[in-house]
């Protein structure tokens, strides 16, 4: 009867509840769609980056090779049909109107040929290969300045991958200009440098049915917006309870021979309900509907298990916390607005919106004790990781004692204020 109780109150707000379902899936739907071009890789959405080429030699020309055939940049050296300079290319960068621009300096190929040969010939007069006045000191200066200009608004992680990757550009043609001069200087044709890479890196991934598991958008925006939207059960199950006080409710459903924890126990297993069904919907949006929107199919083949077992310890954790905030709190006022801060708060810090590896040492302590946290590990352990229940035990028993300790605290709570 306490089960059926509970649902009338919750069919009497049906818009309340349709709002509970929809707002949640059309924030994964919105947030996937922003999302997925972070996590493609090929030839999509091509970030325009500006290349001023004051040098015209060999190293501008196989930087912007590099760059061109790039799958992230697409090169932009003319506007209108028309050459622009450093200033110009500047001020569009700071405007916003493009995400970086690129300067190659005047003279930059033959001062570092120049620069090569002077300390080539330093080495080879060593040896008495060559004549130490062979090649005289050029007044070049010590180095070059590759400038790059960034958007104001653009992130840090851009910003430092481009500058590694022109680096690395860099790098490699002042290797080769400088094995190319050493065979010059040696005089003998025979004589060859291999100049290919010697060490390379290999990415090793988890592989399921012979296949490489590859993170994509869904594979992360599912589980954690799905938990975000099992917590938010918290707002309308504290704003039930605190209305039931308000109405004098709680005060005949106390006069009948049922102790508080029959109450407790429907509320849970009415809002573990709906959590389990919030967990679905999100599921087959993921599985049915990205397809059509040419986002990736989230991949369920032999973890749904898992992942409803994590959905159902993650829904014990909300229905926790939500009991315990409509036990304390004393008006609606109270509950709503803490509730939902106290939701995105837990979201922010358990990895939802920032992941936990790129959080301040001192944020990475405090996430470990957020249930979402717990939540997110246990999907990303079946999602990513092969986890099978051995694995995620840890979790799962974090997010059920936590679930207890909530209750318990309810309980004591709710005695010590009828004892008053």
């Amino acid at each position: 009867m306490s089960i059926r109780k509970e649902v009338q109150l919750l069919l009497r707000d049906v818009g309340g509840l349709m709002i509970l379902f929809i707002m949640p899936l059309m924030l994964i739907i919105t947030i996937t769609l922003i999302q997925d071009s972070t996590f493609k890789s090929v030839n999509e959405a091509k970030i325009p980056i500006l290349l001023v080429d004051l040098d015209n030699g060999q190293v501008s020309k196989v930087v912007r090779e590099n760059l061109e055939q790039s799958s992230s940049f697409d090169v932009v050296t003319e506007i209108d049909n028309q050459k622009f300079d450093e200033n110009t290319a500047r001020d569009l960068v700071f405007k916003g109107k493009y995400q970086l621009a690129i300067i190659m300096p005047e003279k930059l190929s033959t001062d570092l040929q120049l620069k090569v040969d002077q300390n080539v010939a330093k080495i080879t007069s060593g040896f008495g290969l060559q004549d130490s006045t062979a090649a005289e000191i050029v007044n070049i200066p010590d180095s070059k300045e590759v400038r790059i200009y960034f958007d104001p608004a653009a992130q840090a992680t851009f910003r430092n991958a481009v500058k590694s990757a022109i680096d690395k550009m860099i790098s490699q043609i002042e290797t080769k200009t400088i094995y190319s001069t050493f065979q010059d200087q040696l005089g003998d044709e025979q004589i060859t440098f291999e100049q290919e890479s010697f060490i390379d890196f290999k990415e090793i991934t988890p592989q399921k049915n012979n296949k490489d598991i590859i993170p994509n958008s869904t594979q992360h925006n599912v589980p954690a917006w799905t938990l975000f939207a099992i917590f938010f059960i918290v707002i309308p199950l504290s704003i039930n309870i605190v209305k039931e006080k308000d109405q004098g409710t709680l005060v005949r459903l106390r006069t009948n021979p049922v102790s508080y924890a029959v109450v407790l126990a429907a509320k849970t297993i009415t809002y573990l309900f709906i959590c389990m069904l919030q967990f679905y919907l999100m599921l087959a949006v993921g599985v049915f509907l990205f397809p059509q929107m040419n986002l990736p199919q989230f991949d369920v083949d032999g973890i749904l298990g898992l992942m409803s077992l994590v959905a159902l310890f993650a829904g014990f954790a909300a229905t926790g916390f939500g009991i315990l905030l409509g036990t304390i709190a004393k008006t609606q006022e109270q509950s709503a607005p803490f509730g939902a801060t106290a939701v995105v708060i837990l979201a922010a810090v358990g990895g939802v919106w920032v992941p936990v590896f790129a959080m301040p040492e001192v944020m990475q302590i405090v996430a470990g004790i957020s249930p979402m946290n717990w939540g997110l590990n246990a999907f990303y352990d079946v999602i990513l990781r092969n986890g099978n229940l051995i694995d995620i035990l840890p979790e799962l028993s974090l997010l059920i004692l936590f679930f207890g300790m909530m209750i318990l605290i309810s309980l004591l709570y709710d005695k010590k204020k009828r004892a008053v």
